[in-house]
C-alpha cells in the first residue's frame, strides 16, 4: 500500500474514532482521548501512557479518560504525526528521528555521539534542553507533553560482527526518514534504506536490508533478533521518544484538565524510566540466551567517521546552542 493510501486509511480510522458516540468518545459530560503507539502492549512507553490515562481519569473523577491503540493499530509514526496535527487523534508517542526533518530542534537530540550515557541524556531532557525542544512543537499545531528516553541505539545485522566502520561497507541498513541517520550511515560506509519500523522484520528476512539500528528493547520486542543475529555496541545515538498531543485537542480541554494532563505527562517520565531500565536488562539477557552474538566496538573510529556530520550541524545557531547545553551536562 502506498504512503498516501496508508495515511488516508489511518486518518479515516482515527476520524471515525473521533466522531464515535457514547462510551468511546464521551459520556456523562466526560471525554475519551485517543492515543497511539507503534510498540507492543508491554513496551515501556505504552505502559507509561496507560499509567497516564489512569492518572487523568482518577484526577478528573472520570471526566477525562484515555484509550490507547498500541502495536501500530492506527498506522505508522509518520502518519500518527499528521493525524495529531489535524486533530484526528489526540496523543501519540513518536521516535524523535521521525521528527527531525519537520521539527529541526529534535536534530540536536538525534545527532551521533552527542550524549555519553543514559544518565547524561536524562540530565539534558529534564532541564532546559528538553523544555526548549518541547516548546518548539507549538509552531506546527502540536503540544509537547513529555520526552521518554529509550537507551543507546546500536547496529545489528544478518551478516557479521561490526567492530569498526569498515565492517559496515556495502551493507544495507534500515534508517528512519531522517536526513541525519541517512547521512550517518553513508559516512560509516553503509547504504541507508528508509523503512517504517513495522517493515523491518520482513525486510531482514527477505534480505531487502542487511541490518538496522535501534535500542536493545525494540530489537527484542520486535523479534528482529531472530533474523539479525549480530548485535554491535556502537552506541551511536541516544535519540529519545516524544509524547505529543494535538493542539486542537489540547485547547478544547478545560483549563484544569489541561493542567492535569500536563502534570500527569511529566510524572509519567519517571514511570517509563523505571520500566525501561528493568525491561532493557531483561531484553539483553533474553537475546543473549537466544544465541545473539554481541560485541564491543572501536567507538573512537565511529566518532571520527561521523565528525563531518556534526561539523555541519554546528553551523546552525539553534542546534549549536542546544548542543552546547547538552555537552555542558556531560
Amino acid at each position: 500500500m502506498n504512503p498516501r493510501r496508508r495515511l488516508l486509511r489511518g486518518l479515516g480510522a482515527a476520524c471515525a474514532l473521533a466522531a464515535a458516540p457514547g462510551a468511546l468518545r464521551a459520556g456523562a459530560g466526560g471525554r475519551v482521548l485517543t492515543a497511539t503507539d507503534v510498540h507492543v502492549k508491554d513496551y515501556p512507553t505504552v505502559a507509561a501512557v496507560e499509567w497516564l490515562g489512569r492518572e487523568i481519569e482518577r484526577g478528573s473523577d472520570g471526566r477525562l479518560r484515555l484509550r490507547l491503540y498500541h502495536s501500530g493499530q492506527l498506522g505508522r509514526e509518520a502518519e500518527a504525526i499528521d493525524m495529531a496535527r489535524f486533530g484526528a487523534i489526540d496523543i501519540t508517542r513518536v521516535y524523535s528521528g521521525a521528527l527531525n526533518n519537520a521539527f529541526p530542534l529534535t536534530q540536536a537530540l538525534s545527532l551521533p555521539y552527542v550524549f555519553d550515557s543514559v544518565a547524561h541524556l536524562r540530565r539534558a531532557l529534564d532541564g532546559a534542553v528538553g523544555a526548549t525542544v518541547l516548546r518548539d512543537f507549538a509552531r506546527r499545531d502540536l503540544v509537547g507533553l513529555a520526552i521518554y528516553d529509550c537507551g543507546a541505539r546500536c547496529f545489528y545485522n544478518v551478516r557479521r560482527p561490526i567492530r569498526t566502520p569498515a565492517d559496515m561497507h556495502g551493507l544495507k541498513f534500515r534508517v528512519p526518514a531522517s536526513d541525519i541517520f541517512m547521512r550517518m550511515i553513508r559516512l560509516l560506509g553503509g547504504n541507508p534504506t528508509p523503512l517504517a519500523y513495522g517493515e523491518v522484520f520482513s525486510a531482514l528476512q527477505t534480505h531487502l536490508i542487511d541490518g538496522a539500528e535501534n535500542n536493545l528493547r525494540s530489537y527484542h520486542s520486535s523479534r528482529q533478533f531472530e533474523a539479525a543475529r549480530y548485535w554491535s555496541q556502537t552506541q551511536h545515538s541516544y535519540a529519545p521518544d516524544v509524547l505529543l498531543m494535538s493542539r486542537r485537542s489540547f485547547d478544547s480541554l478545560r483549563a484544569d484538565d489541561r493542567e492535569l494532563l500536563l502534570d500527569a505527562a511529566r510524572r509519567s517520565v519517571t514511570v517509563m524510566r523505571r520500566l525501561w531500565d528493568q525491561s532493557e536488562a531483561d531484553a539483553r539477557a533474553a537475546v543473549l540466551a537466544a544465541g545473539v552474538q554481541s560485541n564491543d566496538c572501536d567507538l573512537a573510529a565511529f566518532r571520527a567517521a561521523v565528525q563531518p556530520l556534526l561539523d555541519d550541524y554546528h553551523r546552525d545557531p539553534a542546534i549549536e546552542s542546544l548542543y552546547r547545553g547538552i555537552r555542558s551536562l556531560a
